[in-house]
């Protein structure tokens, strides 16, 4: 272990304390083979705990706690082949006759068994959670399943406090819900700096969800021997007796802690937060309790994860709401910049933030935190510089545009949303320092010791030095908050470029939309929470163990959630094929067969998300009425494309109770009749012969991408286009233009194509300097960026067509209307993908060979 003379937010993230050398008193550790049969290691408190000879290395297990006893562990470590999920045996008798709560795992080359004395409580685990877990299932408000988490965990294991700890996105945190003793002081509301929980220990909190600290006094019992015949730490990852950081618990007694537990609140595969326990005497916690608090931790993780998505899926749909509110009010507005302007607080309330402003024509209005009308135009003329005409954020502005003379103490944080392709007029959102709105988590009257480890295990001293590091910062901008802002600005161009004319005929449309979002989103919400419901009240075979509940519960919520993610992030679109087995995941368990077949297609956004939501009836309905309710059912998915491009889906169900129409119309059954039709202009219809659902989905050229492939992807199109062997061979050979205006981005398109042997490369921002340099020679290919800031690369693509030389288009935007329908050259995608980009160079050059 590092020395800790001198503590520092460095050396606490280097301590090693997975391998501590030591476990806490209130059991014993015995560390065997891999075969559990000889013991290697063991606590020095062993011998006496276990009531046998003082020297058990070497000996066989059974010598030391009885036949029996080890017959049952190595069973028991049989049906375990996770460290995370240890095998438990409780109220164990060993040959000594005493009884111990035992958990053992196997890590690696080592089986580690860890004893407790046998709890005197006689509730079961599993019904303990199951309690629990009653009390929360049926909520369905974020806010208030925080609250009644720290309520029923504080009445369930009888800690002075239990705090729901949520992190930011730099790692600080804040409680979020408390219940604690009357006496004591409140951290409800209040901050803690990241730095108080070090970045190895935020790694084991995902591992290893459940940590209990009996006594923050640190007494330690050394393992024997520290080190193995190899010379290696006992690794005590998962070993629940692990002892304690001397940091950390200088830490906790230097709040009056003398004991604490944590159970992890993992969302979607990160660590969300902590449920954190505090108790101002020693306490230590059976493995009775432990698990219950695990399996409960467990359920409140997937529980938060699915409102998670619903709060998602909300936001999105309040955001869209007063969207298509503005496009009808938009479609009749004879002047647009006096709406916008009139609509700053709507807009402020779709994206959090502190203060937000429209630069319109060299007008600037403004509502709330905001920097002063003076320097706003010299703010547009730095974004512009750097954004590309594309959505632009930053938490911190003095380090990303250090040149701006905007203050940090008006704003910190900003997103700006161009209103058009030209780098002139923004609607800007707007964050404070986030230091402004902090308040340290204690009483600031209360005295705070500092122990031999230094002052920086004071709880405010530790404040104060995170205080320091987030000077100048605003709150970091979400990925959320980044989709609503491209939103904003696809409703704010589509305004400012169309007529009032063309826009009062989707006025209508946008009406319709907005019912049938409303709908959809209701409908979507109660059969996910619906399905939840099902799953978790489902009763349990006794045969089943702890652990096959948990995983198959949890297996299942994911795949619905994921499922129902792709509605809420197929902003571009998706490939069909994806999308399929997302919502049809859910069902491919036992004898049920699912067979999907068809080319890779990518649907455009609009298409995707019809699909995503017609697809996910079809699934539920064959689930509940069709060939996946019964085992031996079978569903047969197959999609083309037809000769004049469109794609035809054919949905076959068979081996299911025999079909019959619906008795009456409801709104499922009207999304998937009419969504496809009226959103697409395709076809959908859907048949009932007895020996199951047939149906048919078309859906027009329109919506499938041709001339681009996703990220990540070869274009279809490139496939034979040249010898593979021929056009790979000669790359290096190439002389190739690239003009691209962001001069580090075209260092990083440069970079691309040296690393696929392209290192003949001639870069121009401008029209102007690539006509000059076209002047001394012709590429063999080029790569044009569309928007180059005050024009186009049009005029270069037409003279590359006089000389003959093939190119390839890049563009940020995903209206390709820019480009004239005269040009059949590819287009790729920006942020340029290595693959798309160097598989569109080798198609053009296989067209022209």
């Amino acid at each position: 272990m590092p020395s800790m003379d001198t503590v520092d937010l460095t050396n606490c993230d280097r301590e090693p304390i997975h391998i501590p050398g030591s476990i806490q008193p209130h059991g014993c550790l015995v560390a065997c083979d891999a075969a559990g049969a000889i013991i290697l290691q063991h606590s020095a408190n062993a011998p006496e705990m276990l009531a046998v000879a003082a020297d058990i290395n070497g000996r066989r297990l059974e010598e030391v706690i009885g036949g029996e006893a080890a017959h049952a562990l190595r069973n028991a470590l049989a049906t375990s082949d996770d460290p995370a999920r240890p095998a438990l045996r409780h109220a164990l008798q060993l040959s000594s006759g005493k009884r111990f709560d035992i958990s053992i795992h196997r890590l690696e080359t080592k089986v580690i068994l860890e004893f407790e004395p046998a709890a005197a409580e006689s509730d079961q685990p599993l019904e303990v959670a199951r309690v629990l877990i009653s009390r929360i299932r049926n909520t369905t408000n974020l806010d208030r399943l925080v609250e009644n988490a720290a309520r029923l965990v504080y009445a369930m294991l009888g800690y002075d406090r239990v705090m729901v700890y949520r992190f930011e996105q730099d790692g600080s945190g804040k409680v979020v819900s408390e219940y604690k003793r009357r006496d004591l002081e409140s951290f409800k509301g209040q901050y803690f700096p990241a730095s108080d929980i070090p970045r190895q220990a935020r790694t084991l909190y995902v591992r290893n969800t459940i940590r209990v600290v009996s006594d923050a006094g640190n007494p330690r019992v050394p393992i024997e021997p520290e080190l193995d015949e190899t010379g290696e730490a006992l690794d005590l990852s998962f070993a629940h007796l692990r002892s304690v950081s001397p940091v950390h618990c200088e830490y906790l007694r230097n709040m009056g802690v003398a004991a604490s537990m944590s159970i992890s609140i993992i969302s979607e595969g990160e660590l969300w937060g902590l449920i954190a326990c505090h108790h101002y005497s020693p306490k230590v916690l059976s493995m009775s309790q432990r698990v219950a608090a695990e399996t409960f931790g467990e359920f409140f993780s997937l529980h938060l994860s699915a409102l998670r998505q619903r709060q998602v899926m909300e936001t999105a749909s309040s955001a869209r709401r007063s969207l298509d509110l503005f496009l009808q009010a938009a479609s009749h507005h004879a002047d647009i910049g006096v709406l916008v302007r009139n609509s700053l607080g709507d807009f402020g309330h779709m994206l959090p933030c502190d203060g937000v402003g429209l630069w319109l024509d060299g007008v600037w209005s403004a509502e709330g935190a905001a920097p002063p009308a003076d320097l706003i135009g010299e703010l547009a003329d730095q974004v512009g510089q750097v954004a590309a005409g594309r959505v632009w954020s930053t938490f911190e502005l003095s380090r990303d545009l250090p040149q701006s003379r905007v203050s940090p103490e008006d704003v910190c944080g900003v997103v700006a949303v161009p209103l058009s392709q030209r780098p002139r007029d923004y609607l800007f959102f707007f964050r404070r320092e986030v230091v402004q709105t902090l308040n340290w988590a204690g009483n600031p009257e209360k005295s705070y010791e500092t122990g031999p480890l230094g002052e920086r295990l004071t709880p405010r001293r530790s404040f104060a030095i995170w205080k320091e590091m987030v000077h100048h910062q605003a709150q970091p901008w979400t990925d959320g908050d980044r989709e609503i802002a491209e939103a904003i600005r696809a409703v704010l161009v589509e305004v400012v470029l169309h007529h009032n004319e063309l826009l009062a005929d989707e006025r209508g449309k946008a009406d319709v939309r907005q019912r049938m979002l409303n709908e959809e989103l209701n409908h979507r919400v109660k059969n996910i929470l619906s399905i939840i419901k099902a799953l978790i009240g489902h009763s349990v075979d006794s045969g089943v163990s702890l652990k096959e509940y948990i995983d198959s519960l949890k297996g299942r919520i994911q795949a619905l959630a994921f499922a129902h993610d792709q509605v809420v992030r197929g902003g571009d679109g998706g490939v069909l094929s994806d999308l399929l087995e997302a919502e049809l995941k859910p069902y491919g368990e036992g004898t049920r067969s699912i067979a999907l077949k068809g080319p890779r297609i990518w649907l455009d956004s609009r298409a995707f998300s019809v699909m995503a939501l017609v697809l996910h009836e079809m699934s539920t309905n064959a689930a509940k009425y069709g060939s996946l309710s019964v085992d031996g059912g079978q569903l047969d998915i197959g999609w083309s494309r037809l000769q004049n491009g469109d794609c035809e889906l054919i949905w076959t169900e068979s081996g299911g109770p025999p079909a019959s129409p619906p008795t009456r119309t409801g709104f499922g059954s009207v999304l998937i009749s009419r969504s496809v039709p009226y959103e697409l202009e395709g076809e959908a219809r859907v048949d009932y012969p007895g020996e199951g659902v047939k149906a048919r989905f078309l859906i027009p050229s329109k919506h499938i991408h041709r001339d681009e492939e996703p990220p990540g992807s070869e274009p279809e199109s490139s496939v034979g286009a040249a010898p593979k062997a021929d056009i790979p061979s000669r790359l290096s050979e190439i002389e190739l233009l690239l003009v691209e205006d962001q001069m580090l981005i075209a260092a990083d398109v440069e970079a691309m194509l040296a690393h696929h042997g392209i290192s003949k490369v001639t870069t121009t921002p401008s029209v102007a300097d690539a006509f000059r340099r076209l002047k001394d020679f012709t590429p063999d290919v080029a790569i044009l960026d569309v928007n180059l800031g005050s024009g186009t690369s049009l005029p270069i693509a037409e003279e590359l067509i006089r000389r003959g030389v093939p190119f390839v288009f890049a563009t940020g935007y995903s209206d390709k209307s820019i480009i004239p329908a005269s040009f059949s050259a590819p287009v790729v995608r920006k942020p340029y993908e290595a693959t798309a980009l160097i598989g569109a160079v080798t198609r053009v050059l296989g067209d022209r060979a």
